[in-house]
């Protein structure tokens, strides 16, 4: 990673990322328990969530979007934008006003999208493809040490300030973020690509992750895996009572040493997908968490610690593997919707597992859930690896030319060779030394050359 830190373009957009990946970490949180303190329901609490992921569906079209334009430039008035999106939370005051709440978190889940999907492409376009798994898993290690602390820190600030001080610190980290990306220097334009009618340009990134083989089972795996990994965010609760026989709030420390994993993995990722590949590596992150579902499935403390642990460590590796496979598999003028599309992809069946968990936790036993679940993030992880050479290791040698071709290329044209008539070319050439030397073929040139020259004798 001190690679790419040495890179003065890339510490400067990291300086701007870590601002607004503050702002986020903080805001995401105290969204909820805002609505939770205005209205008193946790249904209304849990439903701020639900509307942050909504503005998903809109993936292709904000991928076709932020495809049109330039990316810095863009990525500097998303992240404007974002911070404007944030001023209507000055004027809640009552539980009459959550709907402003829930309009905000839309936007923001679509800003959320709007910004993945741009800086996605400004990586790829800064960034030399070798160096891009150590962008990203310098990005995922920062993104997994914020969360240990963000949603603290949110929660503290939003008891001790208020939420419209939240709505303050969080356009601050936006501005921040834009006003620190404003000052890259300009990356060499690429000329433009042909354009599609609307339609077609809007599947474009659909149709990509269809047709690239490595694309296509890595989101065909993954997808897989989240439709159960979602499963532990319920769990983990009946983990703690009914195992652990603790209260919820020990859920925070075990959240924690999953943040430690995070940062643990994050660190590991870019040698991983040297040494793996990009399918390889979000095979093994997605593998990881089948013994820690595993583990879950026995209530015992020192296991626990390990299993979260362990779990931890699989997310930014599926992460940084996914991200470097489409900014390397993927065309310049199509990461932005390749990137949306797939951010779709894989949240649909994690928001689905996510519902499922909370309802089925209620009528099986979470033992049970937490073995189902390390049984199908084992097949997840088995059916990626096994496609692990769709994406050569990035350290692997490329296979080099052969010093010669197999077969040899013909000396003589084919007409001549072919005819069964005539002798082998090697025969030819011990019978008939005389050849005709403009046109180099022997027989009958060779024959027309001694009658001319008996008819000029």
């Amino acid at each position: 990673m001190r690679t790419i830190l040495r890179r003065p373009d890339f510490r400067l957009l990291f300086g701007g990322l870590l601002a607004s990946m503050t702002a986020e970490s903080i805001l995401l949180l105290a969204l909820a328990i805002w609505v939770k303190d205005l209205t008193g329901s946790n249904g209304l609490a849990g439903a701020t969530i639900f509307a942050v992921i909504a503005p998903m569906t809109l993936a292709p079209l904000v991928g076709w979007v932020v495809d049109r334009y330039p990316r810095r430039p863009f990525f500097v008035a998303a992240n404007v934008v974002t911070a404007a999106l944030l001023a209507p939370l000055f004027t809640v005051h009552d539980a009459g006003d959550v709907w402003i709440v829930y309009l905000v978190a839309a936007l923001y889940g679509l800003s959320s999208i709007t910004l993945g999907a741009a800086l996605s492409g400004l990586i790829r376009e800064m960034v030399p493809v070798e160096l891009l798994a150590e962008a990203n898993g310098v990005l995922q290690t920062v993104r997994q040490g914020i969360r240990l602390v963000g949603p603290l820190v949110g929660a503290a600030l939003y008891a001790a300030l208020g939420g419209w001080a939240l709505a303050g610190i969080g356009m601050v980290g936006f501005l921040t973020a834009a006003a620190v990306v404003t000052a890259l220097p300009t990356p060499q334009q690429l000329p433009p690509a042909v354009r599609l009618r609307w339609p077609a340009e809007l599947g474009a990134g659909l149709r990509h992750l269809a047709g690239e083989p490595a694309l296509r089972r890595a989101l065909l795996g993954y997808g897989l895996g989240s439709l159960v990994m979602g499963f532990s965010e319920s769990l983990i609760f009946a983990y703690v009572d009914q195992g652990l026989n603790r209260d919820a709030a020990f859920v925070g420390v075990l959240v924690t040493v999953q943040g430690v994993g995070g940062l643990l993995g994050g660190l590991c990722s870019p040698t991983l997908v040297r040494r793996l590949g990009e399918v390889g590596t979000l095979a093994a992150g997605v593998a990881f968490f089948s013994p820690a579902a595993l583990a879950l499935a026995y209530p015992d403390l020192r296991l626990g610690f390990a299993a979260v642990l362990l779990a931890g460590v699989s997310l930014p590796l599926t992460m940084v593997g996914l991200h470097t496979l489409i900014q390397r598999r993927t065309p310049p003028s199509l990461v932005g919707r390749v990137a949306a599309a797939t951010q779709a992809v894989v949240s649909g069946p994690q928001a689905f597992s996510i519902g499922a968990g909370a309802l089925l936790v209620g009528f099986l036993d979470y033992r049970l859930l937490f073995a189902l679940v390390g049984v199908a993030t084992l097949a997840a992880g088995s059916y990626l690896w096994r496609g692990r050479h769709l994406s050569a290791p990035t350290g692997a040698r490329p296979p080099t030319s052969p010093t010669r071709p197999t077969l040899p290329a013909p000396r003589r044209p084919v007409e001549d060779t072919d005819r069964p008539e005539l002798p082998a070319p090697t025969d030819r050439r011990r019978r008939d030394p005389l050849r005709n030397t403009t046109s180099g073929r022997p027989g009958w040139g060779g024959r027309s050359s001694r009658m001319n020259r008996q008819i000029r004798r």
